[in-house]
């Protein structure tokens, strides 16, 4: 998210101005401070819904089915339960606005329609057919370019206690009670376009104002929350657990044999800094060691160095307890390994049928169908994309390695035209 302009004139910064006089009899000054930060502002928390998207960056241009490279290969059977999750989810909205952005923008109505059939389809022969019949493919481009880069996240697991111990001292917190979260359209005109304005500020009353909540180096560093928040486990590894921060959600084995599930339940609100780009600025990394393994080794084995260098990461998570089916992404509902895609829902509602075109870490060709499911502070563009690998050491090895290239094709209910 870029800073908000300083020009008066500007419609956006307009919007924030407003806002703050809004808000500032309650909020006071620290809100302003919020909007026109010196630095890079920080970054709301993905919500549990796709926000309602700006007016489209992007072009969706339809195509057919038969342009999908790979689309009669795809043996799709496996992914009928996470079309019907995202289905109940998207339909169960009690709203009437559209669904997507620009030429991609459905009435709630058509989803539900189309997500009628989807559900009644009852094998993998019937679903393509509903998919092919209700559905048309739209490839997603920016100023002609339809290539982007698509990485890849796993469930991350951690070895841990629900007691602190001298083995067991990293703690995973919960929301903290002194945590707020102002949804900035509860303070606007009905139907007001945000455009880059946040869709929350986080933050924390001090002297009667809102300021930016602790960061890191606060948290870790000084215990700034210690007293303010639950501790969901405790943990080993300091790593480990800064990993698990930027995957968002993940399993931890206690000493009894059993596990628990977390989740994202949400953040600071500052911005995120991925550590790769911060070994490499700091030196100790060259340019192609900086993929999430060699981040991990690099931190484990420098341990003296490894607290500083990950607290310049300012962006902290907190989390929840999950019991049954996960890990949950944005959108509410449970992953599915290699079927579910994180992505910017500006452009790509929560929800919808995806055609993912891409290639694996080890360059073979990854080419099927996805559920845009979930979100990610580092997932912004039209054309970019976070490939969900599953749970534990193998799905970290592939997800650890991805960035590739590739494209995609949101898949919408069909227009009234009949296109």
């Amino acid at each position: 998210m870029r800073m908000l302009p300083r020009d008066p004139s500007d419609r956006e910064f307009l919007i924030a101005l407003a806002l703050a006089a809004m808000l500032g009899g309650i909020l006071g000054a620290g809100l302003v401070y919020w909007l026109r930060p010196p630095k890079a502002p920080p970054v709301a928390a993905p919500a549990p819904t796709a926000p309602q998207p700006p007016p489209a960056a992007a072009d969706y241009t339809p195509v057919p089915f038969a342009a999908l490279p790979g689309w009669a290969d795809d043996s799709i059977g496996d992914i009928g339960p996470a079309l019907r999750l995202s289905c109940t989810a998207l339909v169960a909205q009690d709203t009437q606005s559209p669904v997507g952005a620009g030429v991609a923008a459905r009435p709630r109505g058509a989803w539900r329609a189309a997500c009628d059939m989807l559900t009644a389809a009852t094998d993998p022969a019937a679903l393509r057919q509903v998919l092919e019949s209700a559905f048309e493919p739209l490839a997603v481009s920016v100023g002609g370019n339809d290539r982007g880069t698509f990485t890849g996240y796993y469930e991350a697991t951690l070895t841990g206690d629900l007691s602190r111990s001298a083995r067991f001292a990293v703690p995973l917190y919960g929301l903290p009670d002194d945590l707020i979260n102002v949804p900035v359209k509860d303070f606007l005109p009905p139907n007001t376009a945000l455009g880059d304005v946040p869709a929350a500020l986080v933050g924390r009353v001090v002297d009667r104002k809102l300021a930016p909540y602790h960061d890191r180096a606060a948290i870790d560093g000084a215990d700034a929350v210690a007293d303010k928040a639950p501790v969901i486990a405790w943990v080993e590894d300091p790593v480990e657990a800064h990993i698990l921060h930027i995957q968002g959600s993940g399993q931890v084995s206690l000493p009894d044999g059993t596990t628990i599930r977390v989740g994202f339940a949400g953040s600071n609100g500052r911005a995120f800094t991925g550590l790769g780009s911060i070994l490499l600025a700091e030196g100790v990394l060259k340019p192609g060691q900086a993929s999430m393994i060699g981040v991990r080794d690099w931190l484990k084995a420098n341990p003296a160095r490894a607290a500083e260098l990950m607290n310049r990461n300012a962006r902290y998570i907190f989390f929840r307890r999950i019991d049954g089916p996960g890990p949950i992404g944005a959108q509410g509902v449970p992953l599915t390994a290699l079927r579910s895609l994180a992505v910017d829902p500006r452009f790509v509602p929560l929800g919808a049928p995806v055609w993912l075109d891409t290639a694996d870490p080890d360059g073979v060709p990854l080419r099927r169908l996805m559920v845009a499911q979930d979100v990610g502070a580092a997932i912004t563009g039209a054309v970019r994309g976070d490939v969900f690998w599953g749970t534990g050491a193998a799905a970290f090895d592939k997800a650890a390695r991805m960035k590739s290239p590739g494209r995609f094709f949101v898949l919408v209910p069909r227009a009234a035209d009949g296109r």
